[in-house]
């Protein structure tokens, strides 16, 4: 181990005052790791009742686990100082663990033999319980193929008698389809057949309307000639009263106006003889001057 140790540091170029702290900080646990290698060996675990072959194989994973701890944590310090200490403390660090790593598993083996067979015992169930999963499964596959085949000829025996059944209600279809359409043609006939007595009757109904329309027209024609007519003679009658009562109202007003006239003038003379203070004789009508009438 010290001359793999050397090598290392060797080959990493590093002076001989870090080499030498390398090898320093380092080779207690190459001392420890070989003398458990040998120690690790002579712990073997055959069966349940090797407590104490337990109890060393834990004591000396977990020594070891220190150990392995304490040289990553060396690793990490001593990496700080340079890269290429860096390189020679992983070197140094990954030959430690890869000598430690298989001793510890060595031993973690011996220290949980129980649980580990206790893990391949539960393996083992967990196989076989797949394996009668599995048988299972292949039954139950084979009854549902069995079951599958049986509902297929179920099915085709099913189908053949609804084609069966098919073909017989096709043809009594056919058969109601037939007395149908002869019965829709009897009712056509008999249908066109009252249609065109009705159409006959409504033809003869609309001429007699059309005749009765004709002369009805025409005594509409005859009643408003006869109306116009008479409408015409009250015009006519109407129009001569009028004439007649314009031209007595027209008289009237003439001799109301000849009467005006005739009063206009004897008030016109009487207002003269006042002024020339005559007096008229209302018998002779002649007139009188008051002042002659004084002279003498």
């Amino acid at each position: 181990m010290d001359n793999k140790l050397s090598i290392i540091v060797k080959e990493s170029g590093l002076e001989e005052t870090k080499a030498q702290v390398l090898l320093k900080n380092f080779n207690d646990y190459f001392f420890i790791a070989s003398d458990w290698e040998k120690k690790a060996k002579t712990i073997i675990v055959l069966n349940e009742g090797q407590k104490a072959e337990m109890q060393m194989a834990r004591a000396g994973r977990l020594f070891l686990r220190k150990k392995r701890i304490a040289i990553e944590k060396t690793r990490k310090e001593l990496k700080e100082q340079s890269l290429r200490e860096g390189k020679a403390i992983d070197g140094i660090a990954n030959v430690l663990k890869a000598l430690i790593i298989p001793i510890e598993e060595h031993l973690e083996k011996q220290e949980k033999y129980i649980e580990i067979k206790m893990a391949e015992e539960a393996e083992q169930k967990r196989i076989e319980e797949e394996a009668k999963a599995e048988e299972e499964r292949i039954a139950k596959e084979k009854a549902e193929e069995a079951e599958r085949k049986r509902i297929r000829i179920e099915n085709e025996r099913l189908k053949k008698e609804a084609e069966e059944r098919e073909r017989k209600m096709a043809a009594e279809r056919a058969k109601a389809e037939k007395e149908k359409r002869e019965q829709e043609d009897k009712a056509r006939k008999e249908r066109e057949e009252a249609d065109r007595i009705l159409r006959e009757e409504r033809e003869r109904r609309e001429r007699e309307l059309a005749a009765e329309k004709e002369k009805a027209e025409k005594e509409r024609i005859r009643v408003e000639k006869e109306k116009k007519a008479h409408e015409e003679k009250n015009r006519k009658e109407k129009e001569l009263a009028e004439n007649k009562a314009r031209e007595e109202r027209e008289e009237v007003e003439r001799k109301a106006r000849i009467i005006l006239e005739k009063r206009e003038k004897e008030i016109a003379a009487e207002k003269a003889a006042r002024e020339a203070r005559l007096i008229t004789c209302p018998f002779c009508h002649k007139s009188f001057s008051l002042n002659q009438k004084e002279k003498k």
